[in-house]
């Protein structure tokens, strides 16, 4: 149990309640407190293992063991603490059965290389469950970097921040427009190689060289990338699909892609 005798939440309508609840629903209330909203133990710890103390801990009697070794850290560290009673944390929660911990972090986006030549290019991907898939692929392939364009869904959204497990914290991921991304991409030292995955059309997946400096592009599940995106780019790749299926999920054809990169760096 925390050292401290923590303030007891008991009205759905305090104010630090209603804070976790506009962050939670709103990118604009995100965007602008700087902050993004873990829930649960494991994610807790991917949270606290940044050094960056949480602005805001609640916890309610339902919380482990483990969950309760994490307050105790996070009010150590001198982060606002608060016992909440289980039924209001299980209201605000944004997850079907809470594990009676939540905390407030900073969205505060690592830096990104000096130099890059392994990037991840996100456009139009809206669905949460895929981008978060694809952000912790792209941490176990070893991506420098994960852009975002406008178009795409929100990157710190709890649904987003759910499927990624921990991704946020271990690979930058920056909101810019195309334009800044591809200007950004060619003014390395050794400028980046922009490709997009297309269902057809391009070079074959294997056949393409992925050793030299790259980013590679990942569009959206129904319409694919904007056109702004398939007019600049220098190539395009495909992934074979001998079973004659269209297409494929975008998180999953992100992996294939992905781990490609690394199968060819690593021959």
């Amino acid at each position: 149990m925390p050292n401290t005798d923590p303030e007891m939440i008991t009205s759905s309508k305090n104010q630090h309640v209603q804070h976790i609840r506009e962050l939670l629903a709103k990118k604009t209330a995100r965007e602008e407190h700087g902050s993004f909203i873990v829930e649960g133990v494991r994610l807790c710890e991917e949270a606290l293992k940044t050094g960056i103390p949480p602005r805001l801990v609640l916890y309610s009697d339902a919380c482990s063991a483990r969950g309760l070794e994490l307050v105790q850290q996070a009010g150590t560290a001198g982060s606002k603490v608060f016992l909440v009673k289980h039924d209001i944390l299980d209201v605000i929660s944004d997850t079907e059965t809470t594990q009676g911990l939540l905390m407030v972090m900073q969205t505060h986006p690592l830096h990104l290389p000096g130099q890059m030549d392994f990037v991840l290019v996100i456009d139009q991907v809206r669905d949460p469950g895929n981008l978060g898939t694809i952000l912790r692929t792209a941490v176990a392939a070893g991506a420098q970097a994960v852009f975002c364009t406008p178009g795409s869904v929100d990157a710190w959204s709890p649904k987003v921040v759910r499927s990624a497990m921990g991704a946020h914290f271990y690979v930058p991921i920056v909101l810019k427009s195309w334009n800044e991304i591809f200007d950004l991409c060619k003014s390395q030292q050794q400028p980046l190689t922009t490709y997009l995955a297309e269902s057809a059309g391009g070079t074959a997946l294997w056949k393409a060289d992925l050793k030299s400096p790259i980013a590679l592009v990942v569009g959206g599940e129904a319409d694919g990338a904007s056109p702004e995106v398939k007019k600049a780019v220098d190539g395009l790749i495909n992934i074979p699909m001998p079973g004659g299926i269209e297409s494929l999920n975008a998180a999953v054809a992100a992996s294939i892609i992905l781990f490609e990169v690394v199968r060819q760096r690593s021959a």
